[in-house]
């Protein structure tokens, strides 16, 4: 991360330095404005120092109410001692209990429901049962009103005439003993199928009772017809038994008809109860899963917002914020983690921007430092050629000349260390005009030709065609080949073998250099102007880069190194 500094420091006029190194700072600290983004925002100690709580933004005027009773339960919930693992557990059985409870209702309904369809079943039976014994009632009154009104037509065995003993009553008497065998079977319950209540019980034992009066009645008629004797005085005792047995078993009926109607409206009405209360409690179920689940989610999507908030002011370089998570689980020690980086991060840049501003103002110092004796000697360089104190002969002017140029190109060094927006950026800014090469070239050679005449080194130039004029920062190009040349004097090893140097361009940017053999090879690829440059392999006279031993540079070039 970039540190931008937006004051000039002060205060170091009273440095021996003077008035010179104030400037100097100021000049770095203009630079460095210059070179800063315009979305960098300053941090200070002082902003450092008042930490702000991040929080949720606010909630729409006409939501507040909803808001507040979410952020009790919410918090609450989030309160909760528990992992988050934990709570969505219990949130899950939550949601799985209500389907079990929608399902026990609803069996519970279906089981009320068969409950009622059978006892109607049983009902309809015992209807239908009783129907039956009332119609057999009906039927032997009928036939015993027959027997008595003593007709003709009850007596087909005779065509009419009348016979002694009785026997023209032989039809009736069979029909009315066909009727009291049906009263028989239809009075006795092992024939119903069903249990009759202890109500019908009473009634049955009745019926029972009146079937056997009118049964030992009509026994002692049949005897007296028989004998043809009149003894019609006992029908009146048969025709009440028959008809408090006809009575009784319509009672029976009835009232197992109207158990029955009632059984039916009382289903009908359960029904409508059940499905109520059935769809109550299934919407209850699901409002309640929905508000369960809308609080598990926001005590969980809530803290990852606020947190996702502060991360983001943390990259943008916002360290005074605090996050504020009443979660107790894995979300609260996130929190807990995120401020104290926080902190850290705080105290980690403000240590860098001290030492930031420590390296400005050394830079600054030592700038002056550096150009006090640098003034010095272009002062004298100016004074010898301008031959103030003596003619010089052409000789001695070259050499003051390459003096003057190694003057300024110094300064121009110091320039260079003290635009530090443009080492910060990583990049440097070029100032392209029309550069001669072949003069810089010769500049070159002259500034290092006294230092290989030193070495036994013969240094010569070639330039085809001889004008070559480029578009370069003509600075730039000339610290290049003086760091060449350099290094080319610096590690040539002495021998009567002439080793020869030349440049080409190409579109990769390749220098090449020749060996002693005479064997042109690529050493290596300069990525970017300034940037370091890798061998390719082969043996060749460059080595290392700038400064180090021979021992050093001949390792380096068994091996594949690195020079500037």
């Amino acid at each position: 991360m970039p540190l931008h500094r937006y004051q000039d420091v002060e205060g170091d006029g009273r440095r021996r330095g003077g008035p010179h190194a104030a400037e100097d700072q100021r000049e770095v600290a203009d630079r460095r404005l210059r070179g800063s983004p315009r979305h960098a925002q300053p941090v200070g100690h002082g902003a450092m120092a008042q930490p702000e709580t991040v929080s949720a933004p606010p909630a729409p005027p006409r939501r507040a109410a909803r808001m507040r009773v979410d952020n009790r339960l919410v918090k609450l919930v989030a309160r909760a001692p528990a992992t988050l693992r934990t709570k969505l557990l219990v949130g899950l059985l939550a949601i799985a209990a209500l389907l079990v409870l929608v399902g026990v209702l609803g069996l519970q309904v279906l089981g009320k429901t068969n409950a009622r369809v059978v006892g109607l079943g049983t009902l309809q039976l015992r209807s239908s049962t009783y129907q039956a014994l009332e119609a057999h009632a009906t039927d032997l009154r009928q036939a015993l009103g027959a027997r008595s009104a003593g007709t003709i037509e009850v007596t087909p065995y005779t065509g009419g005439a009348r016979l002694q003993g009785g026997r023209q009553w032989t039809l009736a008497d069979l029909a009315v003993a066909d009727v009291l065998s049906e009263i028989e079977l239809g009075a006795n319950e092992v024939t119903f199928g069903f249990v009759p209540p202890p109500a019908d019980e009473r009634v049955l034992r009745r019926i029972r009772r009146d079937y056997r009066i009118v049964y030992r009645d009509l026994a002692s008629i049949k005897k007296l017809d028989s004998k043809d004797i009149s003894g019609y005085g006992s029908e009146k005792f048969i025709r009440r038994a028959i008809s408090d047995l006809q009575q009784s078993a319509t009672n029976l009926a009835d009232r197992t008809s109207s158990e029955a109607a009632g059984l039916i409206a009382a289903n009908r009405s359960a029904y409508t109860s059940s499905r109520n209360l059935f769809i109550a409690v299934s919407a209850g179920s699901v409002a309640f899963a929905l508000v369960l689940g809308v609080i598990l989610s926001w005590s969980v999507i809530r803290p990852i917002r606020d947190t996702e908030a502060r991360l983001a002011g943390i990259a943008e370089g916002d360290f005074t914020g605090r996050l504020d998570v009443p979660n107790r689980d894995e979300l609260g020690a996130l929190a807990a983690n995120v401020n104290r980086m926080s902190d850290e991060l705080r105290r980690l840049y403000g240590d860098l921007e001290a030492a930031s501003r420590h390296k400005s103002e050394f830079l600054a110092n030592m700038s002056h430092e550096l150009r006090t004796p640098l003034n010095a000697v272009i002062g004298f360089s100016e004074i010898l050629h301008e031959e103030m104190f003596g003619e010089l002969n052409e000789r001695q002017l070259e050499y003051v000349e390459d003096v003057l140029d190694a003057a300024r190109h110094l300064v121009s060094l110091i320039n260079d260390v003290l635009d530090l927006s443009k080492v910060e950026a990583g990049h440097m800014e070029l100032e392209l005009t029309d550069v001669s090469l072949s003069e810089i070239l010769k500049s070159g050679l002259t500034m290092h030709e006294e230092r290989a005449s030193r070495g036994a080194l013969t240094l010569g130039l070639e330039v085809l065609p001889e004008e070559i004029v480029l578009r370069a920062d003509e600075r730039k190009l000339r610290q290049v080949v003086f760091n060449l040349l350099s290094n080319a004097v610096k590690f040539t090893s002495r021998s009567p073998t002439r080793d020869q140097a030349s440049t080409t361009t190409s579109r990769n940017r390749s220098s090449r250099c020749s060996s002693k053999d005479g064997e042109e090879r690529s050493p290596f690829v300069r990525k970017e102007a300034g940037s370091g440059c890798r061998w390719l392999g082969g043996s060749s006279s460059c080595t290392a880069g700038g400064s180090g031993s021979r021992a050093r540079g001949d390792k380096e070039r068994r091996s594949g190194s690195r020079c500037p």
